[in-house]
């Protein structure tokens, strides 16, 4: 979906109907928990805040993102784990675990990777403990 400066917040970007820039975000659902689902993306382009412009545009708000993500999301009967484990992920759930480019000077295509944190682990584990109690 196109992106463009929010109409009415300009700190934030936005899905615009008019004169907003190309973006393409491509995702895939990897694991779905009773009030969250985590997904894969893939880049297309590389707009400001695109992925969590287009991901909370789809009703997929990152846990832990004060601009895009709104209310945090508890289901009903969370576990004690579970709450904290969300009220205490003070960062955006989001992790680059690829990233790939050509470099500008050499023009040689060069890829890193990262293993997932530690805090984003056991916030993938008390969500999939979560679930299984259920």
């Amino acid at each position: 979906a196109p992106m463009g400066r929010h109409p009415v917040d300009r700190k934030r970007q936005a899905v615009v109907a008019h004169g907003g820039k190309p973006a393409v975000t491509h995702y895939r659902v990897l694991d779905r928990y009773r009030a969250h689902t985590r997904v894969q993306v893939r880049l297309e382009t590389g707009r400001t805040h695109q992925i969590r412009v287009h991901l909370a545009h789809r009703r997929y708000p990152l846990v832990g993102d004060p601009l895009y993500g709104g209310r945090l999301k508890q289901p009903a009967g969370a576990t004690e784990a579970l709450r904290e484990a969300l009220h205490g992920f003070r960062r955006q759930a989001l992790h680059a675990f690829k990233l790939g480019l050509v470099h500008p000077a050499s023009g040689e295509y060069m890829e890193f990777e990262a293993p997932l944190p530690d805090d984003f682990q056991t916030l993938v584990q008390v969500l999939e403990a979560d679930r299984e109690a259920q």
